[in-house]
């Protein structure tokens, strides 16, 4: 009888064990696909033709709390003083010294303190394509408004956010211990999430992700194993040999980071005002959803869609760019 019982024992835990090994094996392959970028997308490419690039402030670093020096623009007001301040934040790939310099140096001009961050894994911020854990972009911008803090202590800000910046700009804002650091927060083209009803399938063809990576990744830190998360998951549609400029991919952790946790966890959190801009030609989401996506959750966010400006547009376009430097040179001081 106990020689049967034992056989059993063993018969299960032989089972048991398979049933573990083929989950691992099946684990190892998914974190071991292939990453594919996609091809050029020329929308983005072609943005940076006639932006005056002569205007564009050098570069500077400030040293974030684990020592890694962290690159920023400053613009200083050339304008008629308007007792207001600006962060912005570019979109994925991007950093400071990319396409949203015409959009930072008309806010400047408008008489806005403005700066232009790199987000660490971009620009002059860090390894390219990577951070050290998730929630280190948060602790990057608690020290980047604690350095501009030195020079302006008294100055309301607004944060300003591009696409996968936006989303980041939305997650600040969401953030208990961060949002009182702004007075205002506006939203460019944002990128809601991989679930929002306003995304167009891999984002116009901008982002391609590893999925069965992503989801091997993500089952290993159910299971309490956060390993492998500064393998690339996310590549993007970036023009050849422009690597230098542009970052092509994103590790698991910078993805998971540089994004809102989920439209519907960070939108009701929101405690400041908020404003939404879209472009109603926009070829990576869908702007005639932003409205009812956004309000349906938090009525009190603007949204603003503005005709013949696609994605990069929202940046690039004197149009838009008219629109919205003065939107933040005119609100965001006491004002909703």
């Amino acid at each position: 009888m106990a020689i049967r019982l034992l056989r059993g024992v063993l018969n299960g835990l032989k089972w048991a064990l398979c049933a573990v090994g083929g989950v691992a094996l099946i684990l190892v392959a998914m974190i071991a696909a292939t990453l594919e970028r996609p091809p050029e997308m020329r929308s983005v490419s072609d943005s940076s033709k006639g932006i005056d690039w002569s205007t564009l402030p050098p570069l500077e670093r400030f040293q974030a709390r684990d020592g890694t020096w962290i690159g920023f623009r400053h613009y200083a007001s050339n304008g008629p003083a308007t007792e207001r301040g600006a962060i912005f934040i570019h979109g994925s790939s991007g950093s400071s010294g990319t396409v949203n310099h015409a959009l930072t140096h008309a806010i400047a001009s408008r008489g806005v303190e403005t700066w232009a961050l790199d987000i660490r894994g971009h620009g002059g911020s860090g390894t390219r394509g990577d951070i050290g854990y998730v929630g280190q972009l948060e602790d990057d911008l608690v020290d980047f408004v604690a350095h501009v803090r030195k020079s302006a202590p008294d100055l309301p800000l607004t944060l300003i956010g591009h696409s996968a910046g936006a989303g980041f700009s939305l997650r600040v804002a969401a953030t208990p211990i961060m949002q009182d650091m702004f007075v205002r927060t506006v939203l460019l083209a944002p990128y809601l999430g991989y679930d929002a009803p306003t995304n167009k399938p891999h984002s116009g063809g901008w982002a391609n992700a590893d999925v069965p990576r992503v989801l091997g990744l993500a089952a290993l830190r159910k299971l309490g194993i956060d390993c492998c998360s500064q393998l690339p998951v996310l590549a993007f549609a970036v023009r050849p040999n422009f690597e230098k400029i542009l970052v092509s991919t994103y590790s698991d952790r910078l993805m998971r980071n540089f994004a809102t946790r989920g439209y519907r966890l960070d939108l009701p959190g929101v405690t400041h005002p908020m404003t939404v801009f879209g472009g109603a030609e926009d070829e990576m989401m869908i702007s005639a959803k932003y409205a009812e996506t956004v309000q349906a959750l938090k009525p009190s966010i603007d949204v603003k869609v503005l005709d013949g400006i696609n994605h990069m547009g929202i940046v690039t376009d004197p149009k838009a760019i008219s629109v919205i430097a003065d939107d933040v040179a005119t609100r965001g001081a006491g004002q909703s």
